[in-house]
């Protein structure tokens, strides 16, 4: 019997989530709630795969759509599945809904990991029978491009569920990271997190425009970020490496962090002014175009990086 995968939130994580799977030869069951969603997604899903062809990234888009099969019930989709990746909305009553019904038809060995981007697995699934088998599993958007996987267990998540899901994420190609305990954001929207809230205090100050803060990063750090990390950076960035680092520039990242006392909450008038420079230079009806734009580009960088490693 073919290894399967249950996606339950077929929007477009889910959807993305699915992509994952089947590429890598699992057979795939699609669930929402909502009809339409599972009726509109092979389309959807057709439509990526086509571009990923185009890109060299995978060979056939009809052997992976064929492998992606909507569901017409929970417990049609959950059977026989060795894992299910939840990706409804995010909200604890959604999920704690989602994990009783998933609860009441999974088998017994079925492992559950949940797309949440920033609510601990702890707020909703503490309740169910099966919440040792249960954690997060936070992909980045689309995870088929952006291969990072965020792993952080519950209080009660047992040690076997991370490696046996860590094990799953590598054996498709992603790249599992793990947490040894809870946190409100996790790994990536804490990092994300402390850029952004400089990021808008400085257009909030005056210091710089939206457009030249992107550009920062476009050109700059992203550059680096693409292929190193934080600490790989800064290790390589002085002569003696991460130490010879810090006792260069500690002082003045110690300053720039004692200028910062507090935080505040982006206000109203921030984020008009935010809006208004970002709609200046993309309007709303190209949202969607730039969005797929974004992912061309990803693909793009997917195959340089895969035919770096390949190389070195």
């Amino acid at each position: 019997m073919p290894r399967k995968i249950a996606i339950v939130g077929v929007g477009l994580v889910g959807r993305g989530w699915s992509i994952v799977f089947a590429r890598a030869g699992f057979e795939v069951a699609l669930f929402d709630s909502n009809p339409a969603a599972v009726a509109g997604a092979p389309s959807l899903i057709r439509q990526s795969l086509d571009k990923l062809v185009t890109h060299g990234l995978i060979e056939n888009a009809d052997t992976v759509a064929n492998r992606i099969q909507p569901a017409q019930t929970l417990g049609r989709a959950l059977e026989h599945a060795e894992y299910v990746q939840e990706s409804v909305f995010e909200d604890v009553a959604a999920k704690q809904n989602i994990l009783t019904a998933i609860d009441a038809n999974v088998d017994s060995a079925t492992l559950i990991g949940s797309s949440s981007s920033g609510i601990p697995a702890s707020a909703f699934t503490e309740h169910v029978k099966c919440r040792d088998r249960c954690l997060i599993a936070h992909p980045v958007n689309p995870p088929y491009l952006a291969p990072v996987v965020e792993l952080i267990p519950a209080p009660w998540t047992s040690r076997q569920t991370v490696h046996s899901v860590r094990s799953l994420m590598e054996s498709v190609a992603q790249v599992p990271v793990e947490m040894t305990r809870e946190i409100e954001g996790f790994l990536l929207n804490r990092l994300q997190g402390v850029l952004l809230m400089e990021a808008w205090r400085l257009v909030e100050e005056g210091y710089a425009t939206v457009e030249d803060i992107d550009r920062t990063i476009k050109y700059g750090l992203g550059l680096r970020w693409s292929f190193m990390g934080p600490f790989e950076t800064i290790d390589l960035n002085a002569p003696g490496g991460v130490a010879d680092y810090a006792e260069r520039l500690g002082p003045l990242y110690h300053r720039i962090a004692a200028s910062r006392t507090e935080h505040h909450v982006w206000s109203p008038e921030l984020i008009s002014e935010v809006e208004r420079q970002r709609r200046m230079m993309l309007s709303a009806d190209d949202l969607t175009r730039r969005m797929a734009w974004r992912d061309e580009r990803l693909m793009s960088l997917a195959v340089h990086k895969r035919d770096q490693e390949e190389r070195a």
